[in-house]
């Protein structure tokens, strides 16, 4: 006898929800405890539930949906799997499954869920958690994603970036890759969620957002950051952040 999952489907869209919690009913062994239209309140139902299996949307009304995985990361102690799914087939799909999570594109296809419900029970079986394999190996520079102006998903980690600055013109953040590009992300996107995706972001300006492992010295306001971002002129610390900012610092 196949051993029931308890999931969950978290997603702002209700006929999202009906769509997938009735495709469900064709497996036996899987019971929706719960659906919730938000991060904040997913992250809830998450804490109280523990399911086996979390129905992720990419992107929800307050945050995404990496974000209400990456809250409840450390005090999961259970074995969960993460399928995250969207409307939009510019997200990259090989970049989640890179993470080893599985993806769905909506609407949900029956043959397609049956692929990944299939993977799951082998999961579940063997003992892999996709949950546990994204949080342990990226500790300390744990992925996030971020959403570009024209709705494309990036996975990007903290090592990646050497600061955000704010673009007034255009009012919108972008970000300073390693790699020497800049990219520009949605233009809902704040301050206080850039400096919420690591403990390593500071804002230093209100422009400015700075990856604080870069930091070599401040010299006369001026940020002197190491290689690739050793030319960079432009982050000047104002006297609001100042004091937190070197408090910071000599903590690191």
């Amino acid at each position: 006898m196949e051993k029931n999952y308890k999931a969950v489907i978290i997603d702002d869209e209700e006929g999202a929800i009906d769509n997938l919690s009735l495709e469900l009913k064709r497996f036996p062994y899987i019971s929706v405890e719960g659906t919730a239209k938000n991060g904040a309140t997913g992250v809830k139902l998450i804490e109280k539930v523990h399911p086996d299996l979390v129905f992720q949307d990419v992107e929800l009304p307050d945050m995404l949906g990496m974000d209400v995985i990456s809250r409840v990361r450390e005090r999961a102690s259970w074995n969960m799997n993460v399928i995250f799914y969207t409307a939009y087939d510019k997200y990259m799909i090989d970049a989640l499954r890179a993470y080893a999570f599985d993806f769905l594109l909506k609407p949900v296809d029956s043959a397609e869920l049956q692929i990944v419900m299939t993977r799951f029970c082998e999961r579940m079986k063997d003992g892999t958690n996709s949950f546990q394999t994204f949080t342990e190996t990226d500790k300390g520079d744990k992925p996030f994603m971020v959403v570009t102006p024209t709705g494309d998903l990036r996975f990007l980690r903290p090592s990646e970036i050497g600061y955000f600055r704010y673009l007034s013109n255009r009012k919108i953040w972008e970000v300073a890759l390693t790699n020497g590009t800049y990219l520009p992300l949605k233009r809902s996107t704040t301050a206080e969620q850039l400096c919420a995706y690591s403990s390593v972001f500071m804002q230093i300006h209100q422009s400015f957002i700075i990856n604080m492992r870069y930091l070599i010295m401040v010299q006369d306001n001026r940020c002197v950051m190491y290689p690739p971002f050793n030319n960079v002129e432009e982050l000047t610390v104002s006297k609001k952040y100042k004091k937190e900012m070197m408090d910071r610092f000599y903590q690191l």
